[in-house]
């Protein structure tokens, strides 16, 4: 399956990739980590019938620039502040997935970003989180940015695997594992892992019940990374929320349950009166 990011957006010298599909109402989808906006593929042209969908590789990730530098949670809400105003959009549907959904937290409550609503994926929004290889990974950068790549090369795959309830064949791991493999890919791979800190949903955690529009929360009921008791956890922190077990899934529903996203986001973004 073919999948594009042709536009730029320079952010603070840094290349964000960029791309948008059909016409009408905005939605914008966030992926998460190690993804990139490829797990939109399939989500995509079904939302682009009825409305514009824009989509974006986070700093240091996929087909954007991948710095030395910050790449972190820290960076990326000020990253998707500065892409809706080079959108001019005002109060989009928000779609976000793991890194992503923190990130659409923090910039609606950091930056004041607005949003029509808000559907969270498996996100990354509650302490603890990270898996043990992140947490491993965290304490030993430099060793693993420097293992053989045959090494990295095999890690990976397993890795990626473990965020799928189904069996993934090498066809599915491919457009995910490719983005990582490679000197520079290799090194970034481990590069966004230690800038994981807990700290920045720390700073939010504590006012999920601020948040200014509607939320739908979806949760893979068979999610290895992240339980689904923090999904729960998360729906009690949000008055008014919806939350919806999906299933069948991993971590990466957009692969395991992509047609249950869709019934349940066209569901959702009809009653928000703007599909």
């Amino acid at each position: 399956m073919s999948w594009e990011t042709p536009e730029t957006f320079m952010f603070e010298g840094h290349r964000i990739c960029w791309g948008a599909l059909g016409e009408g109402e905005p939605v914008v989808l966030m992926h998460g980590t190690p993804f990139w906006s490829y797990e939109w593929a399939r989500l995509a042209p079904l939302l682009a019938l009825e409305r514009k969908v824009y989509f974006f590789d986070m700093l240091g990730y996929g087909n954007s620039d991948r710095p030395d530098a910050d790449v972190s949670l820290g960076v990326q809400n000020r990253v998707l502040a500065a892409l809706m105003k080079h959108w001019h959009l005002n109060a989009p549907d928000v779609v976000a997935h793991d890194f992503g959904g923190a990130t659409a937290l923090r910039a609606h409550l950091i930056n004041r970003v607005d949003y029509n609503s808000l559907t969270l994926i498996d996100p990354v929004a509650i302490r603890p989180w990270g898996s043990p290889l992140v947490q491993h990974v965290r304490h030993h950068e430099a060793a693993f940015a420097g293992m053989p790549g045959y090494m990295h090369e095999a890690i990976l795959p397993a890795y990626l695997k473990s965020a799928m309830k189904r069996e993934a064949t090498d066809e599915v791991l491919a457009p995910y594992a490719e983005q990582w493999i490679g000197g520079c890919q290799q090194a970034s791979f481990y590069r966004q892992i230690a800038q994981m800190d807990q700290r920045f949903t720390d700073e939010v955690q504590g006012r999920y019940s601020e948040i200014r529009c509607p939320v739908m929360i979806l949760w893979g009921e068979d999610d290895e990374w992240i339980p689904i008791e923090r999904g729960r956890e998360l729906h009690a922190m949000i008055p008014g929320s919806q939350f919806i077990s999906v299933p069948g899934a991993g971590h990466l529903v957009q692969e395991d349950a992509s047609e249950a996203i869709a019934f349940h986001l066209q569901k959702f973004l009809r009653t928000r009166g703007r599909a």
